[in-house]
Protein backbone atom coordinates (compact mmCIF):
# COMPACT_ATOMS: atom_id res chain seq x y z
CA UNK A 1 0.00 0.00 0.00
CA UNK A 2 1.02 3.63 -0.49
CA UNK A 3 1.73 5.11 2.93
CA UNK A 4 3.65 7.89 4.59
CA UNK A 5 4.82 7.80 8.20
CA UNK A 6 4.16 10.81 10.42
CA UNK A 7 6.47 12.16 13.12
CA UNK A 8 4.71 10.08 15.79
CA UNK A 9 5.08 6.88 13.78
CA UNK A 10 1.52 6.69 12.45
CA UNK A 11 1.23 5.23 8.97
CA UNK A 12 -1.18 7.17 6.76
CA UNK A 13 -2.53 5.41 3.68
CA UNK A 14 -3.17 7.49 0.57
CA UNK A 15 -4.24 7.03 -3.04
CA UNK A 16 -2.75 9.19 -5.79
CA UNK A 17 -4.37 9.15 -9.24
CA UNK A 18 -3.89 11.13 -12.42
CA UNK A 19 -1.69 13.97 -13.55
CA UNK A 20 -2.17 17.72 -13.54
CA UNK A 21 -3.05 20.34 -10.91
CA UNK A 22 -3.30 18.68 -7.51
CA UNK A 23 -6.49 18.25 -5.51
CA UNK A 24 -6.56 16.63 -2.07
CA UNK A 25 -9.63 15.09 -0.46
CA UNK A 26 -10.29 14.80 3.28
CA UNK A 27 -13.14 12.42 4.13
CA UNK A 28 -15.93 12.55 6.68
CA UNK A 29 -16.38 10.58 9.90
CA UNK A 30 -16.17 7.61 10.21
CA UNK A 31 -15.39 6.77 6.57
CA UNK A 32 -12.17 6.63 4.55
CA UNK A 33 -10.70 7.85 1.27
CA UNK A 34 -12.89 5.49 -0.77
CA UNK A 35 -15.85 7.79 -0.06
CA UNK A 36 -14.28 10.19 -2.58
CA UNK A 37 -13.85 7.69 -5.44
CA UNK A 38 -16.70 9.17 -7.49
CA UNK A 39 -15.12 12.62 -7.38
CA UNK A 40 -11.54 11.41 -7.78
CA UNK A 41 -12.13 9.31 -10.88
CA UNK A 42 -14.12 12.12 -12.51
CA UNK A 43 -11.44 14.75 -11.86
CA UNK A 44 -8.61 12.41 -12.85
CA UNK A 45 -10.42 11.94 -16.16
CA UNK A 46 -10.53 15.73 -16.54
CA UNK A 47 -6.82 16.39 -16.13
CA UNK A 48 -6.26 16.61 -12.38
CA UNK A 49 -3.99 14.80 -9.95
CA UNK A 50 -6.18 13.63 -7.09
CA UNK A 51 -4.90 12.53 -3.69
CA UNK A 52 -6.96 11.19 -0.79
CA UNK A 53 -5.78 9.71 2.49
CA UNK A 54 -7.39 7.64 5.21
CA UNK A 55 -7.49 9.68 8.41
CA UNK A 56 -5.47 8.21 11.27
CA UNK A 57 -7.51 5.45 12.88
CA UNK A 58 -9.70 5.05 9.79
CA UNK A 59 -9.57 2.72 6.80
CA UNK A 60 -6.06 1.46 6.04
CA UNK A 61 -4.15 3.94 8.21
CA UNK A 62 -2.71 3.02 11.62
CA UNK A 63 -5.10 3.02 14.56
CA UNK A 64 -3.08 5.54 16.52
CA UNK A 65 -3.71 5.87 20.24
CA UNK A 66 -3.11 9.63 20.23
CA UNK A 67 -3.55 12.54 17.86
CA UNK A 68 -7.24 11.85 17.31
CA UNK A 69 -8.09 15.54 17.24
CA UNK A 70 -8.23 18.32 14.68
CA UNK A 71 -4.64 19.41 15.23
CA UNK A 72 -3.50 15.83 14.66
CA UNK A 73 -5.69 15.46 11.57
CA UNK A 74 -4.43 18.74 10.10
CA UNK A 75 -0.81 17.78 10.73
CA UNK A 76 -1.37 14.42 9.01
CA UNK A 77 -2.77 16.22 5.96
CA UNK A 78 0.28 18.47 6.02
CA UNK A 79 2.53 15.41 6.18
CA UNK A 80 0.89 13.93 3.07
CA UNK A 81 1.10 17.21 1.17
CA UNK A 82 4.75 17.67 2.08
CA UNK A 83 5.75 14.06 1.43
CA UNK A 84 4.27 14.25 -2.08
CA UNK A 85 5.54 17.84 -2.48
CA UNK A 86 2.13 19.07 -3.60
CA UNK A 87 1.98 22.76 -4.52
CA UNK A 88 -0.81 25.06 -5.68
CA UNK A 89 -3.15 22.40 -4.36
CA UNK A 90 -6.91 22.64 -3.91
CA UNK A 91 -7.99 21.23 -0.56
CA UNK A 92 -11.43 19.58 -0.51
CA UNK A 93 -13.01 18.44 2.74
CA UNK A 94 -16.34 16.78 3.51
CA UNK A 95 -17.88 16.95 7.00
CA UNK A 96 -15.08 16.24 9.51
CA UNK A 97 -12.71 16.54 6.57
CA UNK A 98 -13.90 20.11 6.12
CA UNK A 99 -12.75 20.78 9.65
CA UNK A 100 -9.43 19.14 8.82
CA UNK A 101 -8.95 21.42 5.81
CA UNK A 102 -9.89 24.49 7.81
CA UNK A 103 -7.56 23.63 10.69
CA UNK A 104 -4.77 22.83 8.20
CA UNK A 105 -4.98 26.40 6.88
CA UNK A 106 -5.14 27.76 10.41
CA UNK A 107 -2.01 25.83 11.45
CA UNK A 108 0.01 25.60 8.25
CA UNK A 109 -1.12 28.56 6.16
CA UNK A 110 -1.74 28.66 2.42
CA UNK A 111 1.79 28.67 0.98
CA UNK A 112 1.01 25.39 -0.80
CA UNK A 113 -2.71 26.05 -1.28
CA UNK A 114 -4.46 27.49 -4.33
CA UNK A 115 -8.12 26.99 -3.37
CA UNK A 116 -10.32 25.31 -0.76
CA UNK A 117 -13.70 23.56 -0.81
CA UNK A 118 -15.81 22.95 2.31
CA UNK A 119 -18.50 20.41 1.47
CA UNK A 120 -21.15 19.67 4.12
CA UNK A 121 -18.40 20.68 6.52
CA UNK A 122 -18.57 20.91 10.33
CA UNK A 123 -17.11 24.43 10.86
CA UNK A 124 -17.47 26.85 12.52
CA UNK A 125 -18.70 24.84 15.59
CA UNK A 126 -21.29 22.10 15.89
CA UNK A 127 -21.74 22.13 19.68
CA UNK A 128 -24.30 24.37 21.35
CA UNK A 129 -22.59 26.88 23.63
CA UNK A 130 -23.53 30.29 25.04
CA UNK A 131 -21.69 31.83 22.09
CA UNK A 132 -23.23 29.34 19.63
CA UNK A 133 -26.86 28.91 20.76
CA UNK A 134 -27.95 27.48 17.38
CA UNK A 135 -25.63 24.47 17.82
CA UNK A 136 -26.56 20.94 18.78
CA UNK A 137 -26.68 20.09 22.51
CA UNK A 138 -24.03 17.87 24.07
CA UNK A 139 -26.66 15.16 24.54
CA UNK A 140 -26.66 14.59 20.76
CA UNK A 141 -22.96 13.78 20.76
CA UNK A 142 -23.17 11.78 23.97
CA UNK A 143 -25.80 9.66 22.21
CA UNK A 144 -23.40 9.08 19.31
CA UNK A 145 -20.69 7.97 21.73
CA UNK A 146 -23.08 5.63 23.56
CA UNK A 147 -24.31 4.07 20.32
CA UNK A 148 -20.77 3.59 19.10
CA UNK A 149 -19.59 2.00 22.34
CA UNK A 150 -22.57 -0.28 22.91
CA UNK A 151 -23.08 -1.72 19.39
CA UNK A 152 -21.10 0.09 16.76
CA UNK A 153 -22.14 -2.22 13.92
CA UNK A 154 -25.85 -1.61 14.43
CA UNK A 155 -25.19 2.04 15.19
CA UNK A 156 -23.61 2.52 11.77
CA UNK A 157 -26.47 0.70 10.06
CA UNK A 158 -28.95 3.00 11.80
CA UNK A 159 -26.96 6.13 10.98
CA UNK A 160 -26.61 5.48 7.25
CA UNK A 161 -30.22 6.38 6.26
CA UNK A 162 -29.94 9.81 7.92
CA UNK A 163 -26.49 10.35 6.42
CA UNK A 164 -27.84 9.85 2.88
CA UNK A 165 -31.42 11.06 3.40
CA UNK A 166 -32.86 7.60 2.75
CA UNK A 167 -35.37 8.19 5.56
CA UNK A 168 -37.11 10.96 3.59
CA UNK A 169 -40.33 10.24 1.64
CA UNK A 170 -39.59 9.43 -1.97
CA UNK A 171 -35.83 9.11 -1.42
CA UNK A 172 -34.02 6.93 -3.94
CA UNK A 173 -30.91 5.68 -2.18
CA UNK A 174 -29.62 2.26 -3.12
CA UNK A 175 -28.93 -0.52 -0.67
CA UNK A 176 -25.38 -0.49 -1.99
CA UNK A 177 -24.81 3.09 -0.83
CA UNK A 178 -26.09 2.25 2.65
CA UNK A 179 -24.04 -0.94 2.82
CA UNK A 180 -20.82 0.77 1.80
CA UNK A 181 -21.29 3.29 4.61
CA UNK A 182 -21.37 0.40 7.10
CA UNK A 183 -18.37 -1.29 5.47
CA UNK A 184 -16.20 1.82 5.53
CA UNK A 185 -17.28 2.76 9.05
CA UNK A 186 -16.43 -0.67 10.45
CA UNK A 187 -12.84 -0.21 9.24
CA UNK A 188 -12.35 2.66 11.72
CA UNK A 189 -10.88 1.80 15.10
CA UNK A 190 -13.34 2.12 17.97
CA UNK A 191 -11.05 4.39 19.99
CA UNK A 192 -10.32 6.54 16.97
CA UNK A 193 -13.96 6.90 15.91
CA UNK A 194 -15.04 7.54 19.50
CA UNK A 195 -12.48 10.29 20.10
CA UNK A 196 -13.20 11.83 16.71
CA UNK A 197 -16.71 12.73 17.88
CA UNK A 198 -15.24 15.30 20.26
CA UNK A 199 -12.91 16.52 17.52
CA UNK A 200 -15.65 17.26 15.00
CA UNK A 201 -18.25 18.52 17.47
CA UNK A 202 -16.31 20.57 20.01
CA UNK A 203 -13.59 22.21 17.91
CA UNK A 204 -14.18 25.91 17.26
CA UNK A 205 -12.88 26.79 13.80
CA UNK A 206 -13.81 30.48 13.85
CA UNK A 207 -10.25 31.80 13.84
CA UNK A 208 -9.15 29.24 11.25
CA UNK A 209 -11.93 30.33 8.90
CA UNK A 210 -10.90 33.96 9.28
CA UNK A 211 -7.36 33.01 8.17
CA UNK A 212 -8.50 31.55 4.85
CA UNK A 213 -7.09 33.84 2.15
CA UNK A 214 -7.58 31.72 -0.98
CA UNK A 215 -10.69 31.32 -3.16
CA UNK A 216 -13.09 29.09 -1.26
CA UNK A 217 -16.27 27.26 -2.25
CA UNK A 218 -18.83 26.32 0.42
CA UNK A 219 -21.22 23.53 -0.65
CA UNK A 220 -24.01 22.10 1.51
CA UNK A 221 -27.26 20.20 1.29
CA UNK A 222 -30.23 22.10 2.69
CA UNK A 223 -31.69 18.91 4.21
CA UNK A 224 -28.50 17.84 5.95
CA UNK A 225 -29.60 15.85 9.03
CA UNK A 226 -26.05 15.37 10.34
CA UNK A 227 -24.52 18.86 10.05
CA UNK A 228 -27.42 21.35 9.88
CA UNK A 229 -26.75 23.94 7.19
CA UNK A 230 -27.87 26.96 9.21
CA UNK A 231 -25.21 26.43 11.87
CA UNK A 232 -22.38 25.42 9.57
CA UNK A 233 -22.06 26.45 5.94
CA UNK A 234 -24.03 29.68 6.17
CA UNK A 235 -21.97 30.84 9.15
CA UNK A 236 -18.67 29.72 7.62
CA UNK A 237 -19.39 31.59 4.41
CA UNK A 238 -19.78 34.80 6.38
CA UNK A 239 -16.40 34.30 8.05
CA UNK A 240 -14.46 33.53 4.85
CA UNK A 241 -13.64 36.53 2.70
CA UNK A 242 -15.45 36.40 -0.66
CA UNK A 243 -16.56 32.79 -0.23
CA UNK A 244 -18.62 31.27 -3.02
CA UNK A 245 -21.70 29.34 -1.92
CA UNK A 246 -23.77 26.53 -3.43
CA UNK A 247 -26.76 25.13 -1.56
CA UNK A 248 -28.64 22.05 -2.77
CA UNK A 249 -32.39 22.00 -1.98
CA UNK A 250 -33.45 18.78 -0.29
CA UNK A 251 -29.95 17.29 -0.38
CA UNK A 252 -28.58 15.20 2.52
CA UNK A 253 -25.21 15.09 4.25
CA UNK A 254 -23.86 12.39 1.94
CA UNK A 255 -24.49 14.36 -1.22
CA UNK A 256 -21.18 13.29 -2.78
CA UNK A 257 -22.97 9.97 -3.41
CA UNK A 258 -26.62 11.00 -3.83
CA UNK A 259 -25.82 14.01 -6.05
CA UNK A 260 -22.54 12.76 -7.45
CA UNK A 261 -22.90 14.17 -10.97
CA UNK A 262 -23.97 17.62 -9.80
CA UNK A 263 -21.27 17.83 -7.13
CA UNK A 264 -18.66 16.71 -9.66
CA UNK A 265 -19.74 19.34 -12.18
CA UNK A 266 -19.69 22.09 -9.56
CA UNK A 267 -16.25 21.03 -8.29
CA UNK A 268 -14.86 21.03 -11.83
CA UNK A 269 -16.32 24.46 -12.57
CA UNK A 270 -14.71 25.86 -9.41
CA UNK A 271 -11.37 24.28 -10.20
CA UNK A 272 -11.45 25.73 -13.71
CA UNK A 273 -12.51 29.22 -12.59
Amino acid sequence: MSTITTKDGTKIYYKDWGEGPAVTFSHGWPLNADAWDGQMLFLAQHGYRVVAHDRRGHGRSSQASSGNDMDGYADDLAAVIEALDLRHVTLVGHSTGGGEVTRYIGRHGTARVAKAVLLAAVPPLMLKTPANPEGLPMEVFDSLRAGLFNDRSQFYRDLAPRFYGANRPGAQVSRGILDQFWLWSMQAGLKNAYESISAFSETDFTEDLEHIDVPTLVMHGEDDQIVPVHDSARKSARLIKDAQEIYYPGAPHGLTATLQDQVNADLLAFLQS
